[in-house]
């Protein structure tokens, strides 16, 4: 029974790993694409509906995680993937007015560069059992550039979203109301950025560490 568990588990995580990668290198060719024949106003528009999928396919990572199918802890999953979520959704596609800021272009291209490396590593593995070395070093290092830029560009773009979350009030809830009950998007915003303050540093610790273990197992094998 473990068997046939086993050979389902790799079967499905090759398909799930290889069909988020075609959204990813979807992501990263149409922006690339845009940014060289219309500039970057236009990225968002070129990409959204292969980003929002190939993005919000992650929520299944949270599930992998929780029963067991991969070894990767929730707790560094979690927050990594509702942090992008949050500003997938919760950010670009909830206020159009930032769509065209440059900041979009960084943030899909250093996401996509990222996820595609990420998914095609693990595609190989699970179809294959292993994958190059060459793979492997890009999987552990291109974080170094890739996570700073994201992350970046995700706080910049919360940051240029602030002004349109306080003026439209959209997602808010104002008093009186026969809840009872007050909710501003806007500080709920600010206290998100303010969790990337201890977030980021921790997050980028944990991926070294994670960076340094696996580059020395590869080279012991």
């Amino acid at each position: 029974m473990a068997g046939i568990f086993s050979i389902f588990r790799r079967i499905y995580l090759t398909i799930y790993n290889w069909t988020v990668f075609i959204g990813w290198l979807q992501v990263f060719y149409l922006s690339v694409k845009t940014l060289k024949e219309s500039g970057h106003e236009d990225v968002y528009a070129a990409v959204e509906k292969p980003l929002l999928w190939a993005q919000s396919a992650a929520v299944l990572e949270i599930l992998h995680g929780l029963i067991g199918l991969v070894r990767s802890p929730v707790s560094a999953t979690l927050p990594q993937i509702s942090s992008r979520l949050y500003v997938l959704w919760g950010i670009l596609w909830s206020f159009p007015e930032i769509r065209t800021h440059f900041l979009v272009s960084s943030l899909v291209i250093s996401w996509s560069i990222t996820e595609i490396i990420r998914y095609s590593f693990f595609g190989l593995k699970e179809a294959f059992g292993s994958a190059p070395s060459w793979l492997l070093w890009l999987r552990y290092s291109t974080f170094l550039i890739m996570y700073p830029t994201g992350i970046s560009s995700e706080v910049g773009l919360i940051y240029n979203a602030l002004p349109y979350m306080k003026e439209s009030l959209k997602y808010s809830i104002r008093m009186p109301n026969k809840w009872n009950f007050s909710f501003d998007y806007y500080y709920l915003a600010l206290g998100i950025l303010g969790v990337y303050v201890p977030g980021t540093p921790h997050l980028y610790g944990y991926m070294l560490g994670q960076r340094k273990k696996a580059l020395a197992r590869a080279k012991s094998e």
